[in-house]
């Protein structure tokens, strides 16, 4: 059995999970889910978004994938329940698995977009009680690594919400890849804006993860283009944030900082460190040249995690074998699940054997300074069985809806909305099309 140490799962947030926790007076506002006709919805401060999509098919046959709408009832329970997830994640021989949020955006930036900032603290520190008080504990030891979010719009408030959530156990700080595309000033200014977020984490040892397309930034490679083409280049925006970041002084101000890149690949680095080291060779006279290269920052400084990647994996050499990481990216598109020791076996094939226990789990283990659970609980030797009656199944626990909504006020049709699924909600003319064009029948 492969011991596997996955630095890249989501969390599908339960829908009482705000509704739970925030003051009385903002359950309106808070994120809950509500319910027209066969869908379910996220609101908050009168938006509306459609739940998972993409973000929740593990489990299913490939051939019923869509972009629709997907109610709770139609994904596998472990999605939003950590006591299945445990399940679920043993099942493959997972001991240890850092989850990433969904509906505050995968770097915690939704709630930048708030207008009430009080809400937003609230909801921040409500995602994070949640994480740190239910969903870790609900694992067996060591299963569930505590990873926090943080108030991205403030960094001395982020920092007081990093350290309150350290002294109850926060092992890891989730972070947004470059803060540029959501209005907030770039890691690259030198009035030490951030140094309150990268100082704590430093001094505390945790390390900042990353996951692509957490800033809501994608390259528009051509408008006409299918959504498989943007899934496909989705990569690339962990590309450009690494770039920026190896330059823009942070490491070299925290040397000991530790960041992680998730869902990016791995195949990328070797060509992209060496085309940095060239160009800051060669434009230092001008340009300026920081102390130490591009290359040497990423070996000392960063950490990239993989999905299925034996091109990338075969480059081991190039990258550094100490700062490879995998992942599992349960419950998305990407992950491995229900076949992870299937696919490690081949893609650890050829492998050293020391190369394997560093990816697998040791490199994890020491950068987030965290035992995994206890190997023999692992359970792989048992075939995973879907659960009794999923998809059909409707957990109420789960899935309590907070309010009812009705759309018979806006525009209906699907779009994409930053990172999020959401209703155009435009208003209706006469002629049955909205503002933007949709015609709604």
């Amino acid at each position: 059995m492969y011991k596997i140490f996955s630095v890249d799962d989501h969390i599908i947030e339960p829908a009482n999970l705000w509704a739970d926790r925030v003051p009385k007076k903002y359950r309106e506002l808070a994120p809950h889910v509500v319910q027209d006709g066969s869908n379910e919805f996220w609101e908050y401060e009168n938006q509306r978004a459609l739940t998972m999509g993409l973000n929740a098919v593990a489990g299913r046959p490939r051939d019923e994938w869509a972009m629709e709408p997907t109610r709770f009832s139609d994904m596998l329970p472990g999605c939003y329940d950590p006591k299945e997830r445990a399940r679920d994640l043993l099942s493959q021989g997972v001991l240890a698995s850092a989850a990433f949020p969904t509906l505050p955006r995968f770097g915690g930036m939704l709630f930048n977009g708030f207008k009430d900032k009080e809400l937003a603290y609230e909801c921040v520190k409500a995602w994070n009680d949640y994480v740190l008080d239910e969903w870790c504990p609900a694992g067996p030891p060591g299963l569930f690594v505590p990873m926090i979010i943080t108030a991205t719009w403030d960094p001395v408030l982020g920092e007081q919400e990093i350290k309150r959530c350290l002294d109850k156990g926060a092992k890891a700080l989730c972070f947004v890849e470059n803060p540029v595309p959501d209005g907030l000033p770039s890691f690259h200014v030198k009035d030490g804006h951030w140094d309150p977020i990268w100082r704590v984490c430093e001094e505390a040892g945790i390390p900042i993860c990353m996951h692509t397309l957490s800033s809501g930034y994608k390259p528009i490679i051509d408008p006409e283009a299918s959504y498989t083409t943007n899934i496909a280049a989705g990569n690339v925006t962990g590309m450009l944030a690494a770039i920026n970041m190896l330059l823009s002084g942070v490491c070299e101000r925290f040397p000991t900082i530790k960041m992680c890149w998730s869902e990016a690949g791995i195949g990328w680095i070797p060509s992209v460190l060496e085309r940095a080291d060239r160009q800051i060779d060669r434009h230092q006279f001008w340009g300026g040249r920081p102390k130490l290269k591009p290359s040497e920052i990423f070996r000392r400084n960063m950490f990239a995690c993989m999905v299925d990647e034996p091109i990338g994996l075969s480059l081991w050499e190039l990258i550094g074998a100490d700062n490879i990481l995998c992942e599992t990216d349960y419950p998305h598109a990407d992950t491995s699940f229900p076949i992870t020791q299937k696919t490690y076996a081949e893609l650890f094939a050829g492998i050293p054997d020391h190369v394997i226990e560093k990816v697998s789990h040791t490199n994890a283990e020491r950068i987030f300074d965290w035992q995994m659970a206890d190997p023999a609980l692992a359970t792989i030797n048992t075939p995973w069985i879907p659960p009794t009656g999923w998809p059909e199944r409707h957990t109420t626990t789960a899935t309590n809806l907070t309010n009812s909504g009705s759309t018979d006020d806006g525009c209906r049709t699907f779009i994409k909305g930053g990172p999020l699924i959401e209703q155009c909600r435009k208003p209706i003319g006469p002629d049955g099309r909205c503002e933007a064009g949709h015609l709604n029948t």
